[in-house]
């Protein structure tokens, strides 16, 4: 399994206009888009924990966690015009975004030694 993750902090001064539009593009996306197996979206919570969160250099705000049956499914969502406008508008909207892709594996398929 690939998994797309994406961390976005939206800047202050965005009007509810640009954010329902980035959510909107967003939700097109996700419903317009049929390589993604699963898609969660969501908002950071704080826990106040001394060094766990104080740690952190930056604070994003959201994450997308997009899941894909293979990397060929991700490819094809990155080029998916929606994605496309989704990108454009997230990054017209956005203080910050960070995006990484991971293959994943089964936890009962590592090995005890790595």
């Amino acid at each position: 399994m690939i998994v797309h993750v994406v961390l976005f902090r939206p800047k202050p001064t965005l009007t509810a206009d640009e954010r329902e539009a980035l959510v909107a593009a967003l939700g097109h996306a996700i419903v317009g888009i049929p390589s993604i197996r699963r898609a969660r979206i969501g908002r950071r919570i704080r826990l106040n924990r001394p060094g766990y969160e104080t740690a952190m250099v930056e604070h994003y705000e959201y994450s997308a966690i997009l899941e894909f049956d293979s990397e060929p499914d991700l490819r094809a969502y990155l080029e998916h015009p929606s994605h496309v406008e989704l990108g454009r508008r997230l990054f017209a909207s956005a203080d910050g975004v960070l995006a990484y892709d991971f293959e994943y594996v089964d936890p009962d398929r590592l090995s005890a030694g790595g």
